[in-house]
């Protein structure tokens, strides 16, 4: 295994740039590899759908007499509509949840309403206090990590497993296809409690008690103690996105909001303009890598993509996030310039699930944790 020099993946289109790949003596990266693993665990085809049957049973049972079976995350986006209305189809209960960060586009909230009308599920939104958020994201700005989304995801992944417990609903739904989204290189994308609480510490100056911050005790009771299981819908279906968009288009009038993940408008700015200008990711390549390996793009065509230009980023939304976030021009370019870190020069919760290696590989072989859980942070190759 080789993890210096120039590389390119011999099958996808990740490289050196990621600092914890690796590659086999065939020049294949950890992440094919993970994605290999994937495909076994969640194979399609005539098993999947039996799986899929079985899942479903199991969520309409453990559901009998409550108003909801699922919570069903929405955002507006492609994956979290597609679920939605896969859940519907599938003659499930899901009660849409949306968690309100302050960074709504207009494209994005009429996505929502259009989709949870027309399929007449109810939506639960839980709107955050802006003051108390915004000191979250600038102080994951502060600490100059690639990492400065986790303020919205890990509020998300809280929101979400909270109301589950409230409701008492046993399943929550989530749309991430590692077919078409693929693994976030751990480098590039990292969250847990600690993490989240160490850096607000240092960084932040407002108490948060507006949203749920989901600790490890918390966390483990609700998975343990109250069963509540994540699902991972989309691994069960062949899922093209060029198609889901036709689908959703005819019949939620769902529109598309330009570029992956622009429907929120500070994620558009993290993804756009953060990452590539400040460390040099290029989160095409994660997304692009995946359509390879699912046979959705040729290696070729990625690799154009990648090579052919640079990440688009639209001025009027970095100046946008400038005002929104009460950001000087001289604050602002101390946290594009301050020196670079990640989660390894903060505490995290990491040495210790990979001290769990083992009863975490058992939970996710027996569907109570997401297997990527395993695969992507407790094992360390």
């Amino acid at each position: 295994m080789s993890n210096s020099g120039e590389q390119v993946c011999t099958r996808c289109v990740l490289d050196d740039t990621v600092q914890d790949i690796w590659y086999t003596e065939e020049g294949e990266c950890k992440y094919c590899l993970i994605h290999d693993e994937l495909e076994k665990r969640h194979p399609l085809g005539e098993i999947g759908q039996k799986n899929l049957e079985k899942v479903v049973d199991k969520i309409k049972k453990a559901g009998k007499g409550k108003d909801f079976d699922c919570i069903v995350g929405v955002s507006g986006g492609r994956d979290s509509t597609y679920t939605l209305l896969t859940a519907v189809r599938l003659g499930l209960r899901p009660l849409a949840v949306h968690f309100d960060n302050g960074w709504n586009t207009d494209i994005s909230v009429k996505n929502i309403e259009k989709s949870v009308n027309k399929l007449g599920v109810t939506l639960h939104t839980v709107v955050a206090d802006w003051e108390e958020f915004k000191d979250l994201q600038l102080a994951f700005l502060n600490a100059s990590v690639p990492d400065a989304d986790i303020p919205t995801d890990y509020a998300i992944y809280s929101v979400l497993y909270e109301t589950a417990a409230r409701e008492g609903v046993k399943y929550i739904l989530n749309g991430h296809s590692f077919r078409t989204e693929g693994t976030s290189p751990i480098s590039w994308t990292y969250m847990d409690s600690l993490y989240y609480k160490h850096v607000h510490k240092l960084f932040g100056n407002r108490k948060i008690k507006s949203l749920p911050v989901m600790s490890l005790p918390r966390l483990m009771w609700l998975l343990f103690g109250k069963r509540i299981s994540e699902v991972r819908l989309m691994e069960f279906i062949d899922y093209n996105k060029k198609a889901v968009d036709k689908v959703l288009e005819e019949e939620l009038g769902w529109e598309y909001y330009g570029g992956h993940h622009n429907e929120n408008t500070f994620t558009k700015f993290f993804q756009s303009y953060y990452l590539p200008e400040k460390f040099g990711i290029d989160k095409r390549k994660t997304e692009l890598s995946v359509l390879v390996r699912s046979g959705q793009i040729t290696r070729e065509e990625a690799l154009g993509i990648v090579n052919g230009s640079d990440y688009r980023y639209d001025v009027k939304t970095v100046e946008y996030v400038k005002t929104k976030l009460d950001l000087t021009d001289q604050e602002f370019k101390a946290i594009m310039t301050n020196p670079v870190r990640s989660h390894r020069d903060y505490r995290t919760l990491l040495p210790l699930i990979r001290s769990l290696k083992w009863p975490i590989r058992i939970a996710s072989d027996l569907n109570f944790v997401p297997s990527i859980l395993y695969l992507k942070y407790a094992r360390k190759a």
